[in-house]
């Protein structure tokens, strides 16, 4: 096959967005694996603890996939107003605040229960993270305030009014030793899947990230977000509307993420409090990045973390390392993820264009 192949130069390019992403992993890991040696502790143990923690029976297997479910839509957070070249990293501030909307919600109307009052606490959580994230775009937008700083203030000060709410207006005054909202009841919970011990908030998102690669793929909206996302100056000349797609896409962020608020409050905590501040949505921000924002790919990625996440507590005692061992682990991976960002179109082996040598000219000598 010649080297200047449509089909050969397609393949290359391909396969520079998943063997780069996975070399940043195997770089990130090894580094972590170096801490770990001048921690005196072995990474072979480490990894295998993890492994059989995480992946090696049945269930850690369930308990792998519900950690996964909130990082999937926190993920879905940052992947949307990143194709608008946005980075938005507050969506922690968005899942509280959601799980609070939710838990509001089945307080105050306790009637709606079943399958209607759950789309009505999730169409809750999803507006309050809506709402929230959507500010962050209109700030961007209407004022020109850098969306990362913007958003991650904006984190700190959900996870305080969610402390506020929690231990104040929402409180429910038998829960004494940590203050939480009232109990959801029986029917306002979200069950598992049938057979397995698995909330079916692992449905909601990957339906989510299936939607969304639909919207980014197959939509006019998702064509303008990517051309905004490319040359900003370009699609306002085109007539693109860059403001509403701004602001429309940071809010859709947001509400995925409100949307995981809801899972956590009616599938895992039954109520709203100082759990839910979980680091959900810090980890999300690793998650898209490794996904390169791709909502299809934001799933084995967030099922890879979420076994990391479910390891945790068993490193803990086993090897009796502190529980920041593993916010580590995910401070290299993502530093080699930034890193990579670089080497796209500059390794020979994915660039058809490197392939093809020029001649050199020798100059002759007067």
């Amino acid at each position: 096959m010649p080297l200047d192949s449509p089909l050969l130069q397609h393949l290359a390019r391909r396969s520079e967005t998943v063997a780069i992403p996975l070399m940043a992993l195997a770089a990130g890991f090894s580094l972590f694996a170096l801490f770990l040696l001048l921690q005196e502790q072995s990474p072979l143990d480490y990894f295998t603890l993890v492994y059989k923690a995480g992946f090696g029976t049945a269930f850690s297997w369930q308990n792998t996939l519900t950690r996964a479910s909130p990082l999937i839509l926190a993920a879905l957070c940052v992947a949307l107003p990143a194709r608008l070249g946005l980075i938005v990293i507050g969506g922690e501030g968005a899942i509280v605040l959601g799980g609070v909307a939710a838990s509001a919600f089945a307080t105050f109307f306790p009637g709606n229960t079943g399958l209607v009052g759950l789309l009505l606490m999730g169409a809750s959580a999803a507006a309050m993270g809506a709402l929230w994230i959507g500010l962050i775009g209109l700030m961007r937008y209407g004022r020109g305030v850098n969306e990362t700083i913007s958003s991650l203030l904006m984190a700190y000060i959900g996870v305080a009014l969610m402390n506020h709410l929690v231990e104040g207006p929402l409180r429910d005054p038998n829960s004494l030793n940590k203050p939480a909202t009232y109990p959801l009841s029986a029917e306002q919970r979200l069950g598992n899947l049938p057979g397995l011990d698995i909330h079916w908030g692992l449905v909601i998102g990957i339906i989510s990230c299936f939607l969304v690669w639909i919207l980014m793929t197959y939509t006019r909206w998702g064509f303008s977000a990517r051309v905004a996302g490319g040359n900003v100056r370009a699609a306002q000349v085109q007539g693109l509307p860059v403001g509403i797609l701004i602001v429309g896409f940071t809010a859709l962020g947001g509400a995925f993420a409100g949307l995981a608020g809801m899972v956590e409050v009616a599938a895992v905590h039954g109520t709203a409090n100082a759990s839910l501040a979980s680091g959900y949505g810090y980890t999300g921000i690793l998650v898209a990045f490794l996904a390169r924002h791709n909502p299809l790919v934001i799933i084995p990625v967030a099922i890879l973390l979420g076994g990391f996440e479910a390891a945790n507590g068993l490193v803990q005692r086993r090897m009796d390392l502190p529980d920041a061992t593993v916010l580590v682990l995910q401070g290299f991976v993502f530093i080699t993820i930034l890193i990579s960002e670089t080497l796209y179109g500059r390794i020979h082996l994915f660039n058809p264009e490197r392939w093809k040598t020029t001649p050199t000219t020798i100059r002759e000598k007067p």
